[in-house]
């Protein structure tokens, strides 16, 4: 069975662009893959299962992706957060990470 997200998809969309000058001639072009850069996927059950033991972080918000794709947000009570992406074949891949997370609890309507 063919999955709807690669592994080198999963790993484009975690890996940093680094623009030296503003007026470069050439395109910035992203850095080899290397053990720090490239995704992290594996089945769903052993992401969230490290999540909330290494990180304390649960399950904010949910929502469908492209190509049935399920992005989640997991945060913790000491501000960390991690969004994966989960294929419908059940592989999950961090696409991203980070810290000083905040719940917003804005009303409909208003802008940000």
């Amino acid at each position: 069975m063919m999955l709807p997200f690669s592994r080198a998809f999963c790993a484009l969309l975690v890996l940093p662009f680094t623009v030296t000058s503003l007026a470069a001639e050439s395109p910035p072009t992203p850095p080899k893959p290397t053990t720090q850069n490239v995704a992290k996927c594996a089945k769903r059950d052993v992401v969230l299962d490290r999540l909330g033991k290494l990180y304390g972080e649960t399950r904010q918000s949910i929502g469908l992706g492209s190509n049935n794709g399920v992005i989640e947000t997991f945060a913790s009570t000491t501000g960390s957060w991690t969004i994966i992406v989960t294929t419908p074949a059940g592989m999950s891949c961090v696409v991203a990470s980070g810290r000083a997370f905040e719940h917003m609890a804005e009303p409909a309507g208003q802008d940000a």
